[in-house]
């Protein structure tokens, strides 16, 4: 469907004709009538489907002007990044209006953010504890939040912000619309829309799971760390590969990983995990962005929290823990009916992740010769050494043998005996018969 074929007003239609957007994606084309319906929605959608404007069109539809620049609209995501992403789409759409919105979020300075909330606004898009912190101390007031917008609703509850989520609800209006949407329907999920939705319309642009239909998927087989390294570099050689995601599964071995780069692609690579600066992790995205890095190494921060457009190649180095995420992590490729590479390297350890990926995409990854010219390593991390298992050998104790006094016995005038005090009046008796004086001197006459 076109977008100009929904009830958009011509801020918006203009703005998308200005960003080159002419036709809604599946998720967008179902959001948007449910959404302005003004009932609780709760959305199923992948990665890269579109969802933002899935919600921020209906959303900003909606708005009504008011003079109290009270916001309206409270949209929570996860991370910081993603607050500053949904900020960059809010902008791109009401170039002809005069919607706005502030971010709230961790990890800089509260009080230029609360200056910027003091001014006004329509809307806030915020992570869940910087929310309370401005919410609590009243500077940010939510009594008039018609709109109630939860992304990543998934990842916000495995990062532990269930308790503030429910915090959050219960200080709202209990009079306003509830949007949620998510990669994945979990039992936590479930429960929280169990709690606080009021019969929601569910809509779905992809079922969980399904494999991206524009993206080649494809695997090698390697023995450890260094082969990887060693591919990975080999790799990168193909000038195809113009924008490549990296991702690891710890932020150490992102380190090493950068580390092992760093001489043959030297300030063609960035880094971003949680370990870095806030300021670091923007200006590493803007410059992966804007294409000065060719190589973005990262842990899964950046595959639900970021929006890196045409990503060409999305090289697992690592599988990831969780099947979901290889969907999430592959999906930042293949965008915007552009066709897109994710490649998985597999060690042997990773057979069981291997099969839970394929079960839940239903779907098996091709595997991929080796190039011949690749050296195989034989060389291993610490992690990968064989570990030594000594067996936990019981020592036990020598039998006592029952043995004799340590002392011989003291004689009759060592022993001390305990008995009536004895005088020496009484001793001088004992030993002369009579009392035994010192001799008194007698007394002088006067």
């Amino acid at each position: 469907m076109n977008f100009d074929e929904l009830n958009l007003n011509t801020p918006l239609l203009n703005a998308l004709n200005d960003l080159g957007y002419t036709r809604a994606t599946n998720i967008q084309e179902k959001a948007f009538s449910v959404v302005m319906s003004g009932c609780d929605v709760v959305g199923i959608a992948q990665t890269g489907t579109g969802k933002t404007f899935a919600y921020l069109l209906p959303c900003i539809r909606q708005w009504k002007y008011s003079k109290d620049k009270v916001p309206q609209i409270l949209i929570l995501v996860p991370t910081r990044e993603l607050v500053v992403q949904v900020l960059e789409e809010i902008k791109k759409l009401c170039k002809y209006n005069s919607f706005t919105a502030v971010g709230v979020y961790g990890g800089t300075n509260i009080n230029t953010q609360k200056a910027e909330v003091m001014q006004g606004a329509d809307a806030i898009v915020a992570t869940p504890g910087r929310l309370i912190d401005m919410s609590l101390k009243g500077v940010l007031k939510l009594k008039a939040i018609k709109k109630l917008v939860i992304d990543e609703v998934d990842e916000m509850l495995d990062l532990g912000f269930r308790a503030q989520l429910k915090l959050i609800l219960d200080l709202l209006p209990l009079k306003r619309q509830n949007i949620m949407f998510s990669a994945t329907m979990t039992e936590d999920v479930e429960a929280l829309i169990h709690d606080f939705f009021n019969q929601p319309a569910k809509i779905e642009a992809a079922p969980t799971g399904t494999p991206l239909a524009n993206i080649l998927q494809t695997a090698y087989e390697v023995p450890n760390f260094y082969t990887k390294v060693n591919l990975l570099r080999f790799l990168l050689r193909d000038e195809a590969m113009s924008k490549v995601l990296v991702f690891t599964a710890t932020k150490k071995l992102a380190d090493d990983v950068f580390e092992q780069l760093e001489g043959n692609f030297a300030g063609q690579t960035g880094i971003i995990h949680s370990n870095k600066s806030q300021n670091h992790r923007f200006e590493t995205v803007r410059q992966f962005h804007a294409g000065a890095y060719k190589v973005l190494i990262a842990t899964d921060i950046v595959a639900r929290g970021i929006d890196i457009s045409e990503v060409t190649h999305v090289i697992n180095f690592d599988l990831p823990e969780v099947p979901e995420n290889y969907i999430h992590r592959i999906g930042r490729t293949g965008r915007a009916d552009k066709k897109g590479i994710a490649i998985a390297f597999i060690t042997p350890k990773d057979a069981e992740g291997r099969d839970r990926i394929e079960t839940l995409m239903n779907y098996q990854i091709p595997v991929i010769e080796l190039p011949e010219e690749l050296e195989i390593s034989t060389e291993l991390t610490r992690d990968e050494m064989p570990k030594v298992y000594q067996p936990n050998l019981e020592l036990k104790a020598p039998r006592k043998v029952p043995t004799g006094a340590a002392f011989h016995e003291k004689i009759d005038k060592n022993k001390k005996v305990n008995g009536p005090k004895i005088t020496r009046a009484d001793k001088m008796r004992e030993k002369y018969g009579k009392p035994k004086t010192r001799g008194q001197k007698p007394k002088r006459k006067r």
